[in-house]
């Protein structure tokens, strides 16, 4: 059961990235401003956080932001959220 949800997630994670990619403004990702990290490449600018779960116990958030160059997003952390 344990490998079923394993692979459950890399499916949703595999999507939200896909989200992201295209449009990391799509509704489903839910994305907003997480104040809580701070940019690792431009200190002061916006750290996001997406949804990777809806509606499950520690559901699953990835938090990313822009950089390190013009239009690219690097993906700070995947977790469960607290």
């Amino acid at each position: 059961e344990g490998s079923s949800q394993h692979s459950s997630l890399v499916k949703q994670v595999k999507k939200t990235l896909g989200f992201l990619q295209t449009n990391p403004r799509h509704p489903s990702l839910q994305t907003h401003v997480f104040y809580s990290l701070e940019n690792p490449y431009n200190p002061g600018e916006k750290v996001f956080e997406a949804y990777i779960q809806q509606n499950t116990p520690a559901a699953y958030r990835l938090f990313w932001c822009y950089g390190p160059q013009k239009s690219q997003i690097t993906v700070i952390a995947i977790t469960p959220h607290p």
